[in-house]
């Protein structure tokens, strides 16, 4: 009997981790960076990404997915340093469905203060 739910728990856990991996990707991101300036409308914290809703004057509201809650910490965006309505630019790489108003940012500036959330990520031209 023991010996039967050892491989159905390592399968378990594979699926487990693979479905995580998928979540954390970037496979549903262009490769190209583009800036997205507006007014934060929501800010969440909550895990599994803290998310920002901003709305730009031509396209409407976009979703904004920052990193993890500890990696978005770490660059020093945390509850309290932003404000609904206040402006903000956002650096990332959009959805690459092009009708899916949704963003993975590496840097967002909010009132003249820079958060890297994905340094190593930002591309320079």
């Amino acid at each position: 009997m023991l010996s039967s739910r050892i491989p159905m728990a390592g399968l378990l856990g594979l699926l487990f981790v693979s479905g995580a991996y998928a979540h954390h990707g970037w496979s549903w991101a262009e490769a190209d960076q583009v800036e997205l300036s507006g007014m934060i409308r929501e800010i969440s914290m909550a895990p599994p990404h803290p998310t920002l809703q901003v709305e730009t004057q031509n396209d409407g509201v976009w979703r904004v997915e920052l990193g993890n809650p500890r990696l978005t910490q770490r660059s020093g965006f945390v509850e309290g340093v932003a404000k609904v309505g206040d402006p903000i630019v956002v650096l990332g790489n959009r959805s690459l469905d092009p009708n899916e108003k949704r963003m993975k940012a590496v840097r967002i500036t909010v009132a003249g203060k820079v958060y890297d959330i994905y340094p190593d990520r930002i591309q320079t031209n």
